[in-house]
């Protein structure tokens, strides 16, 4: 279990590490977009994030 946690947290540091280094002027607009945004949408925004996440994990490992 714990193998399985530590490999999906090294992918999730690898997988927000593209857009930073593929495009970084890019990122930094995203950033400044994103910290103009209301607290309510971003919570909105990390819980459809975490929702989809879920349903991923669901049907891959079932």
């Amino acid at each position: 279990m714990w193998h399985d946690l530590l490999t999906a947290a090294a992918l999730v540091l690898v997988i927000e590490g593209i857009l930073p280094f593929v495009n970084p002027k890019g990122y930094r607009r995203a950033m400044m977009l994103m910290a103009n945004q209301e607290d309510r949408m971003l919570r909105i925004g990390g819980l459809l994030s975490m929702l989809l996440g879920l349903v991923l994990v669901f049907l891959i490992r079932n």
